[in-house]
């Protein structure tokens, strides 16, 4: 899978432009406020239907402008697909071959996105809502249904946090629907926790080899924390979070809120017996976001048979010269890279040779070098 082309309106900084990527290594420099993080932005919200730095839609059209639009050609098993978002104040519309796609959980499998980027780092560093969103949205990239299972969780979650609150508030309440919704919300709870669970591995089974490809060190793995023990059969799991709930109910009405679940999962990363959250360097943590995300590619490779497109934001400025070297082995021409930096003399003089160059400057983007090798 890659991305031939992308056409943006109004974007960020973007009035109009037009850019064809090459399907190996694309290098997009110059300084810094310009927009070159603003079109692997254009690029994660092709894909994914929203920015990963910004929660709000309308922040990314341009001052000027009361919409915007991105359209991409998709080329995936050597045929084209057509990718369209559109957004303004009020409303998303997305397309695919000009045709419109209502439910996002059918869109985000169309065009597989992997992103590292500065703000990565609290992934490892942040609360556990930001790794638990990461890892909902490479699941629900890897898996069409768990887009909708977690939308599913998430409304029924909501109903009985209301409905806790109308108990603690003593408003008249039938019991009987508490128990529905907390029934509900335990079948969708095992499979979010066995998904999770069966990621998790997949990921552990190819993290450490590139870590330690990249790092030197051995024994990194990624462990799933969720809130109550899930290594056991779908019965005895239905058991055991049935009488967490009735324990915990007390507690729920008191907080108005439910606090078991797979909203209060956890990963964390480790280096042997280490956590990497607390006891690691900054670049060891670092190094651990990018082996989870590498590996995750090979993950897509595996189970998808397709490879996703690997956008990474001035990675580069921030390792030293060995690890730079240890990590160009993973961007090959098999895998859609694009890459931004401040300065081409923090890449390797190799990997700018087989590269497409773009330069950026003031929202335009100027073409300075084709691919010296045939694609």
């Amino acid at each position: 899978m890659y991305l031939k082309k992308i056409k943006l309106y109004n974007f960020r900084n973007y009035k109009s432009i037009q850019v064809t990527l090459t399907k190996g290594i694309n290098i997009i420099y110059g300084q810094n406020a310009q927009g070159k993080t603003n079109l692997l932005e254009s690029i994660y919200v092709l894909g994914l239907t929203k920015s990963h730095r910004s929660f709000i839609d309308s922040s990314l059209i341009n001052n000027n402008g009361e919409y915007l639009t991105i359209e991409g050609i998709v080329n995936k098993n050597k045929l084209d697909d057509k990718l369209n978002i559109y957004i303004d104040s009020k409303s998303k519309i997305l397309k695919y071959n000009d045709n419109n796609i209502k439910k996002v959980s059918d869109y985000i499998s169309l065009m597989n996105i992997i992103i590292f980027s500065p703000d990565d780092l609290e992934i490892v560093k942040g609360s556990p809502i930001n790794r638990r969103k990461y890892l909902d949205l490479e699941l629900s990239q890897l898996y069409s249904n768990y887009y909708i299972l977690m939308s599913e969780y998430n409304k029924i979650l909501k109903l009985r946090n209301e409905y806790l609150r109308r108990i603690n508030k003593k408003i008249s309440v039938d019991k009987n629907y508490l128990n529905i919704l907390t029934n509900y919300l335990i079948d969708k709870s095992i499979m979010i926790y066995k998904l999770r669970l069966k990621y998790i591995k997949k990921v552990n089974e190819i993290c450490d080899s590139i870590y330690k490809d990249i790092m030197n060190l051995d024994d990194f793995k990624i462990v799933y924390k969720p809130s109550i023990d899930i290594d056991l059969n779908d019965l005895e799991l239905k058991k055991i979070l049935q009488q967490e709930y009735l324990n915990k109910l007390d507690y729920d009405i008191k907080t108005c809120m439910t606090n078991i679940g797979p909203h209060k999962d956890d990963i964390e990363f480790f280096l042997g017996d280490k956590n990497l959250k607390y006891y690691g360097s900054q670049g060891q943590q670092r190094v651990a976001i990018l082996a989870f995300k590498l590996s995750e590619i090979e993950i897509f490779k595996k189970y998808k048979e397709t490879t996703p497109i690997l956008l990474l934001d001035d990675i580069f400025s921030e390792l030293d010269d060995v690890k730079k070297n240890n990590l160009l082995k993973y961007i090959s021409k098999n895998v859609q890279t694009i890459i931004t930096t401040t300065d081409l003399n923090n890449l390797d003089s190799k990997l700018i040779k087989k590269s497409k160059l773009f330069h950026v400057d003031n929202g335009k983007i100027v073409k300075i070098k084709e691919v010296d090798i045939n694609e």
